[in-house]
Parts: C-alpha cells; sequence; structure tokens
C-alpha cells in the first residue's frame, strides 16, 4: 500500500472535514467489503495451494504413503491426513 496526498484526491471540503478529527496525522481508510478480496486471490497463492493438495490425494489414492508424501512435500503427518480428508469430502 502506498500514502496519497488527499489533497490530490479529495476535495477541499472534505479535507477539511477530515481534519477537524485528525489534524495532520494518518488516517487509513479501509476497503470496502464488498471489493475485499479472500486471501491469496492476487497472488495466485490460493489456486497453488488447491493444486498441491489435489496432487497430494492424487498420489495417495495412487498408493503412496503418507510418510512418503509427508517427506516429499516437507509436510506433517497430520497435514497431510487434514489435506486427503477435505480432498475426499469435495469429491
Amino acid at each position: 500500500m502506498r500514502y496519497e496526498k488527499a489533497q490530490n484526491i479529495l476535495p477541499q471540503h472534505i479535507i477539511e472535514l477530515i481534519q477537524e478529527y485528525v489534524d495532520g496525522g494518518y488516517l487509513y481508510i479501509p476497503i470496502k467489503n464488498e471489493n475485499k478480496k479472500a486471501w491469496g486471490e492476487n497472488s495466485g497463492a490460493r489456486d497453488s495451494l488447491k493444486e498441491r493438495n489435489r496432487e497430494i490425494f492424487d498420489k495417495y489414492n495412487e498408493g503412496i504413503s503418507i510418510k512418503e508424501l509427508t517427506e516429499q512435500y516437507y509436510l506433517t503427518d497430520h497435514s497431510i491426513r487434514r489435506i486427503i480428508r477435505q480432498e475426499k469430502q469435495e469429491i
């Protein structure tokens, strides 16, 4: 996030109104709820993890053991089991 000068964006009467509450300070204006994106939508991380989890599930169904999957993906036994359980529910 980068800062913008209020005088470059807002009308003068709004700046004066804001100055009554925050004079010379910093003010964060959050994104509207309808404009918010879910975690990982911008970076593609969400899709990447979905693909990885599907790959883990497919390999498990092909007979690769949980121990082997933990070593291959650097995840705990608990994480691999959770991924498999979640993928089964999505079928």
